[in-house]
This record gives C-alpha cells, structure tokens and sequence, in this order.
C-alpha cells in the first residue's frame, strides 16, 4: 500500500524501493519484540526532502540497538536490518511520542512534482 501511494505521488521507483524496506525493517523489529499483536502506527509521507517513515510503537524504554554483524557477512542470518536503515535513511532518530516512542527516518528521494508556472 504504502509503495502504490508514493508512487502515485510521484516518488521515483528506487526511494519507492528503499522506502518500503525501511519500514519492513522498522515493522519486523517491533513484531520480533513484543510479539504479532504489538499495536503500531505507521507513517509514510512525501516530504520537500523526501519520503518520511515513521513507526511509533508502544515501548518508550526499549531502543532499537545496531548489531555488530557487517552487511555482507556469509554467515550471519539476522542482524543487518538496522544496518541497511542506516544506509537508507541515514540520520533515522527514535524519540517518545503519545503512543510509547517513535522510530524516524528520512529516506532521500526526488519527486516527480508537476512545476508550477
């Protein structure tokens, strides 16, 4: 759903892709910590610098934490995904919000906005 809208809203195909990456990595991290019926709210927007991705879940104490597995390692199974959030989104920042915390990224995308004249 959220790849379809960005498209329509004239995102270009690969931030689309790298959008829709960060929040599966921001999603599956909240559903492998507190189980398949966390409650989230999920935010996925078009801004002036890019597509915002925001996932507030209910935890305002436990943080995301990077792994130290290196993004191309052979061997490891799990661990990458903040890793790939980092290069995607740099700059992503967790803050509390009214739900429990909020995970924030910015995901550097050009649009294909009509100009005005």
């Amino acid at each position: 759903m959220a790849g379809a809208e960005l498209l329509a809203q004239g995102v270009e195909a690969d931030a689309v892709d790298s959008a829709q990456l960060v929040l599966s990595e921001l999603v599956g991290n909240s559903v492998r910590a507190y189980g398949d019926c966390v409650p989230l709210v999920v935010e996925v927007y078009v801004t002036s610098f890019g597509v915002a991705v925001n996932v507030h879940d209910p935890d305002p104490g436990a943080l995301p934490r990077r792994r130290a597995t290196p993004l191309d390692s052979a061997e490891a199974e799990t661990g990458r995904g903040l890793g790939l959030v980092d290069l995607l989104a740099p700059g992503w920042s967790v803050r509390r919000s009214a739900i429990g915390k909020q995970v924030c990224c910015r995901v550097p995308a050009e649009t294909a906005w009509p100009s005005s004249s």
